[in-house]
């Protein structure tokens, strides 16, 4: 049975993935959905109460009965390269290959809904709490009233965005970033704004959960330090996770559905992970290649499983 491997064509965590698939024996098709219509094709029939279907990327032709996972890695935007792009054109090409695909009994990391679901960022910290984390106390508003009072509280705040999302072509990284308790929050009018209680933290955590595989990193920071996307002073080392921590992680990925998370957390000065996000389509390439840990024969292991019966 075949690994169906959903991304674009430079994707270097990909790469590392296939290899390891190909060393397994593992028969895989890559595409990227951006191609379809095009290079990539795709045809279905119901007859008879049957389902048949075949994706078709450059010479490669497969049958959706013979899928036995489907890896949404970072796949872009069907339609994206035809020839004449439209809204319907990605909306139709979007429908059918993903309509297509859900009708398989392919194993999904992670399934389409469940990581739209998981992309929310007010749904994650709801998550994370029920699911047992340590969760800075955050405030999601567009009442300024709100923002001052949160401000007075908790006094050493940082400001992020919702949704993760620069508004810019091509985005940008947008920045966690300290403020004062004593700027004007009128502006949180104007659109919902994300505030969060500094965590003075003496390491950064990356956790990775990979089905039931859990693999945590840490890299020592600066306590004054916002975002250390913007640093690189220290290197990534394997670390042990808490019990309470895997306890956690199991009890959000159930709730999530997902088989796949990257987990990230702020350690503080007593040790305590406090949780800031999950991505659902985290990097790992990075964490692999500074710590050794088998993070892409991890992927593999999962992709190359049966699928559920």
């Amino acid at each position: 049975m075949t690994v169906l491997i959903l991304t674009c064509e430079e994707d270097l965590t990909a790469d590392m993935v296939v290899s390891t698939l190909h060393d397994l024996g593992v028969p895989l098709v890559r595409l990227d959905p951006a191609d379809l219509p095009g290079t990539v094709a795709l045809s279905a029939d119901y007859v008879r109460n049957d389902f048949h279907g075949y994706l078709k990327a450059g010479e490669r032709m497969v049958s959706l009965s013979s899928l036995r996972s489907i890896w949404v890695r970072r796949p872009g935007t069907p339609g994206a390269r035809a020839a004449e792009q439209s809204t319907w054109l990605t909306a139709e090409s979007e429908q059918a290959l993903y309509g297509m695909l859900t009708c398989t009994r392919a194993r999904w990391m992670n399934h389409p809904v469940a990581a739209m679901q998981a992309r929310y960022k007010p749904w994650q910290l709801h998550t994370a709490h029920h699911s047992g984390f340590a969760v800075p106390p955050t405030l999601i508003t567009t009442f300024p009233s709100v923002a001052r009072q949160f401000a007075a509280t908790h006094r050493d705040l940082v400001v992020k965005s919702v949704s993760g999302k620069h508004p810019g072509d091509p985005p940008l990284v947008l920045p966690t970033t300290r403020i004062s308790p004593d700027v004007d929050f009128a502006g949180v009018a104007a659109g919902p704004t994300l505030f969060q209680r500094h965590i003075r933290k003496q390491a950064d955590i990356r956790l990775t959960c990979i089905g039931s595989h859990l693999s945590a990193a840490r890299k020592k920071s600066d306590p004054d330090e916002v975002d250390s996307r913007f640093t690189d002073n220290s290197t990534w080392e394997p670390v042990a996770v808490p019990d309470a921590v895997h306890r956690a992680v199991e009890g959000y990925m159930t709730t999530a559905q997902l088989a796949y998370g990257a987990f990230d957390f702020a350690e503080d000065t007593d040790g305590t992970w406090w949780f800031l996000e999950c991505n659902q389509g985290g990097q790992f390439g990075f964490i692999q290649l500074d710590t050794d840990q088998p993070l892409a024969q991890a992927v593999a292991t999962w992709l190359a499983a049966e699928p559920f019966t």
